[in-house]
């Protein structure tokens, strides 16, 4: 979600690239809260950080915790950063049916936005 939201509202500032310590599928309810609010995510795929390894980034953003623990090293040209955000898969696991599963998503879909509108602020914040 936060690769979709960087394109959507920061594309013309940023080249955001996401990828994670495991691939796996899109995750379907992220798709759909995603979809719910114009931004279509279904082309996107997974990717393993470790095929990032070559591009240097400029920032390198971890968005969980794990991912923050276990991600490898990336040099970056300005910054390290990292925000976390709640898992939505982990979450919808207590969810007492699939409605209260996509509230979490969306809160997180939400979260996540207010994060990207206002990276260029923390970014200069942190120079």
């Amino acid at each position: 979600m936060a690769e979709a939201w960087t394109r959507h509202l920061k594309g013309d500032q940023f080249d955001p690239y996401s990828a994670g310590i495991e691939i796996h599928d899109i995750d379907s309810r992220a798709i759909r809260v995603m979809a719910e609010i114009g931004i279509d995510m279904s082309g996107q795929r997974s990717k393993n950080v470790e095929t990032l390894q070559d591009i240097e980034f400029d920032y390198v953003v971890t968005v969980c915790d794990h991912a923050h623990e276990a991600c490898p090293f990336f040099p970056a040209k300005k910054r390290l950063l990292h925000r976390a955000f709640p898992d939505p898969p982990v979450l919808a696991q207590t969810a007492q049916n699939e409605e209260e599963a996509l509230a979490h998503y969306r809160a997180v879909r939400d979260q996540i936005r207010t994060f990207v509108e206002e990276f260029p602020r923390i970014l200069e914040e942190m120079t």
